[in-house]
């Protein structure tokens, strides 16, 4: 059985660092047939993805990609996201993702989502 989990902090300040990890159980995250993605929702609005990582390379949504990093630890089977000088407008619940590799709109397996606010 896949399961993915979000964890990190609830609450951030105004140009901070946000940092969050997924842990997943159930698929390696190393394997080629899939890559991990980040999504997040504003609230009242819909999903945005963000970016995601495979084995052998990142990809970030263009208006992020200044402000986004991701990276893994094979070792504890976990992706994480790092979203640099945050806003207000950077509060969401944030989701990670396995997708099919090579499948568009394939994402499978979702993490039951973490909210995070952005505020003083």
């Amino acid at each position: 059985q896949v399961q993915l989990q979000e964890s990190g902090p609830g609450l951030v300040k105004p140009s901070q660092t946000l940092s969050l990890t997924c842990t997943v159980s159930g698929s390696s995250i190393t394997s080629d047939s899939y890559t991990w993605n980040w999504i997040r929702q504003p609230p009242g609005k819909g999903l945005d993805w963000m970016g995601d990582i495979t084995y052998d390379r990142t990809y970030y949504m263009p208006a992020l990609k200044s402000r986004t990093y991701i990276s893994w630890d094979a070792s504890k089977n976990q992706f994480s996201l790092w979203l640099t000088t945050v806003t207000p407008e950077d509060t969401a619940v944030y989701y990670c993702a396995r997708e099919v590799a090579g499948v568009d709109h394939s994402m499978d397996y979702w993490g039951k989502g973490t909210l995070v606010i952005v505020s003083s």
